[in-house]
């Protein structure tokens, strides 16, 4: 896949809105997607595995079978966003425990792929190794068994997987998807009870990898009962037009013609991102817990409830601290 030309690593601000909602199975980097990007240093990587496996230990204790797990990938900070992407840690996922099942996007096929990541790995795909954030969502036990039933099952999973990906995914459009759509779509095909059909898949390993294409009548449905259900996709404001086709013209993964033109004509996508997954549930379900957790140098921070930890990862008295070296 091409790199973006250099003068696109010089736009401010429509590439990191609309790389936002792209994992890749490494690592989500604003300008060079398809790129390893420079590599965390040794400390770091300790670091980030220490902070790993402290959340695993937050998983553990939650007494929870799975869990939604979001990071920040990127920069999203002016527009209101912390988090670009999102999955489910599963705890006896058949890679590692409390593997991260998610949609990435393969650059070497040029398709979208299912991925089952240890937290480690996970938290590699940060934002930056020295000031990391990741948001975990424990639901109800009922909510939670209805999900499990799905993002367990191979199978059913693929069938919410399409052949067409989109990093600015419109959120109610069959065109295209990204990885936090697949995940939303895969939430209202547990709670709506959905029923799945019997799909041609294979599963190799821990990639999973549709086998023919065109999943449209269920992920309809379930766009149909999110509509229903009143899912807000997030917003997303552009602030200067012709970045918006600038962005689409010369980075393959991005597209305008699944966006309503009225849409386009105010600068604006529609897309899932995991606050809006977050909100939808907490929405659905009240009884929905939530931990937030952010590593700087060697501090961690957690909190538990629905405020948000401040952007520097300073916190109040309300909030555990944790220092990885002592």
């Amino acid at each position: 896949m091409l790199r973006p030309r250099p003068w696109l690593t010089r736009l401010p601000l429509l590439l990191p809105v609309l790389l936002g909602a792209v994992p890749t199975a490494g690592r989500a980097d604003v300008l060079r997607f398809c790129d390893p990007g420079p590599q965390a240093s040794a400390a770091q990587q300790d670091r980030l595995l220490r902070f790993s496996a402290l959340l695993k230990r937050e998983l553990e204790a939650s007494g929870q079978q799975l869990a939604l797990v979001a990071r920040a990938g990127l920069d999203l900070q002016r527009f209101g966003q912390r988090y670009s992407h999102a999955g489910i840690s599963l705890k006896h996922s058949p890679n590692t425990a409390w593997s991260v099942r998610q949609l990435y996007f393969a650059c070497d096929e040029g398709r979208p792929r299912l991925y089952d990541q240890g937290l480690a790995g996970f938290l590699l795909g940060s934002l930056t190794p020295d000031l990391s954030f990741v948001s975990v969502l424990l639901l109800p036990d009922e909510a939670a068994a209805q999900v499990q039933a799905w993002a367990a099952d191979d199978a059913r999973a693929l069938q919410l997987l399409s052949p067409t990906y989109s990093a600015n995914a419109h959120a109610y459009s069959l065109r295209y998807q990204n990885c936090n759509q697949w995940l939303v779509e895969l939430l209202a095909a547990s709670w709506g009870g959905l029923a799945p059909d019997t799909p041609a898949s294979q599963a190799a390993g821990d990639e999973l990898t549709p086998a023919v294409p065109g999943k449209e009548a269920l992920r309809g449905q379930a766009q149909q009962w999110l509509r229903q259900q009143d899912y807000r996709p997030s917003e997303l404001q552009i602030s200067w037009r012709p970045l918006m086709w600038l962005g689409t013209a010369f980075i393959p993964w991005l597209h305008n013609d699944d966006h309503p033109p009225a849409d386009l004509e105010q600068l604006s996508y529609k897309v899932s991102m995991p606050a809006s997954i977050e909100q939808f549930a907490r929405q659905r379900y009240p009884a929905a817990q939530r931990i937030e957790l952010c590593l700087r140098g060697s501090q961690v921070l957690i909190r538990r409830g629905w405020e948000p930890l401040p952007a520097d990862c300073v916190g109040g008295e309300q909030d555990q601290r944790i220092d990885l070296d002592d």
